[in-house]
Order: structure tokens, then sequence, then C-alpha cells
């Protein structure tokens, strides 16, 4: 491998390959190696739809693909250290990737879903590498922008703030002060179900800009139960599924927000 490589991080959008921009397209053509990660039988359709993407953007005459097998997050350690260890892990693995091509690649890309800068870790893995390689960042389309135009909503109140969290915290540590919107990502427990119902506006999304797509919006208390059994049965189908919401506090007469 050479002793510096660049390495291009490129945002790719929600799985709708119309959401890559003509800046990644470039940067799919300009790399030598493309690095894949595979997370299991359930979910080859993610490493299909990238190698879709790579297909249609080079014309089949595209750059070298390294497949890698994502390692498995620990989670006997505590959620902090089981993500120090499980970066350590990917950063190997990618390592390890570009390793076994030859001749030893410049530029290295990987297809990151929505935003590199958005809820998403490659950017602090890729400070393990050993040699820090150059890095370029091609942003995409987030997750929140692909549901707030699926809902055709705005995220903000006029002049107000919001907050972007996990499920983790919004199960942990409930409602924040002072805040009227939330946007939660990265929630496999539908912790929108800790809170009191009657108080709050949902508006959910699942595979977002894929024909796939799931959109359920109402009043909490009415549409919880809708989103919790269609959410499972996706998951049952498809073996993996992507979503996010955004929640918002309801006026005192209980309008919708």
């Amino acid at each position: 491998m050479a002793a510096m490589f660049e390495l291009c991080l490129i945002g790719i959008g929600t799985g709708n390959p119309d959401h890559l921009t003509r800046q990644g397209e470039q940067a799919i053509r300009d790399a030598e190696l493309i690095l894949i990660p595979r997370k299991g039988d359930n979910k080859a359709d993610l490493a299909d739809l990238r190698e879709r993407i790579i297909g249609d953007v080079t014309c089949g005459d595209g750059p070298r693909i390294a497949h890698f097998d994502m390692p498995q997050r620990r989670a006997d350690d505590g959620y902090l250290q089981g993500v120090d260890l499980w970066h350590d892990a990917i950063a190997r693995a990618w390592l390890a990737a570009i390793a076994g091509v030859s001749p030893a690649p410049d530029k290295v890309a990987l297809l990151i879903w929505g935003d590199p800068s958005l809820y998403d870790s490659s950017l602090r893995i890729m400070t393990r590498l050993t040699p820090r390689p150059r890095v370029r960042v091609i942003p995409g389309i987030t997750a929140l922008q692909a549901l707030t135009a699926a809902h055709a909503i705005p995220i903000n109140d006029i002049g107000a703030p919001f907050t972007v969290t996990t499920g983790r915290r919004l199960r942990d540590e409930g409602w924040p002060p002072n805040t009227s919107t939330l946007a939660i990502m990265l929630d496999a427990d539908c912790s929108f179900q800790t809170l009191q119902a009657d108080e709050f506006h949902i508006w959910w999304g699942a595979y977002l800009g894929m024909a796939e797509e799931l959109l359920i919006s109402g009043p909490l208390d009415q549409v919880r139960d809708r989103i919790r059994t269609l959410r499972a049965q996706a998951r049952r189908d498809h073996g993996w599924i992507m979503d996010i919401y955004v929640l918002k506090k309801r006026a005192s007469d209980g309008a919708q927000p």
C-alpha cells in the first residue's frame, strides 16, 4: 500500500440513485478503489445498491471494488467503549481491504449513506488509519432532508432552533428542556413510546427515496401503534430498516404544529 493515499467519502443520499450529486458521480469515476461493507446476508441489498450506483455512474467501466466484512459492535463494555473498539476494528478492516489490492491504489473511496457529517462515523474512523490519508468529503442528501421533503414540512419553526439526537438519548434522558422540535435518528426501539403521546405530533419515514418508502404522520397518540407495527413488518420483510422521524410539541389546544 502506498505511504499516502487519498480517501474520499462520498455521500450518496438515502437509497435513491438520483440523490447522487454530479460531484459525487465524478468522485466515483476518479476513484481507483471503492470499499464496500458486507453486513450479512440480510443486508446484502445494501451492498448491491452501492454496486449498482457505481455501475450506473461508470457505465460498467468503473474502479476496482474491495469488499470487507463489517465488524460487530460489542455491547458488554458499555456503549462508548463498545463504539471505540468497533471503530478500531472497522479501521483495521479498511486497511486490510486496501492492502489486499495490487497495485496499491492512490485514490480510495467509500460510499456513505446520507452525508458523512451527520450521524456517520467514517470521518472519525479515518483518524485511526496509519498512515493518515488525505481526506476529501463529498456532501450528500441526509435522511433528515429526505424526510422533511417527503412530508413537505419545514424542520424548524420561525426563528426557532431544533435538535437532532438519537433514540437512545430520547429513551434515557427524555424530552430535552426548552425544545419544541426533535429529529430522531438511530432508533431501533421506537423510543417515542416513552413520551406523553397526546402532547406530540410525529412525521416518520423509512427507506426514504427508495421504491419501498414508507411514510406516516399524525398525532403521536393516534399513529404510534401503526408506526411500530409497520416498522416491525418492514424489518421482517427486508431484513433491515433505516428510518427517521421528527417530533414537535402540539399546541395547548391540541392543534397540529
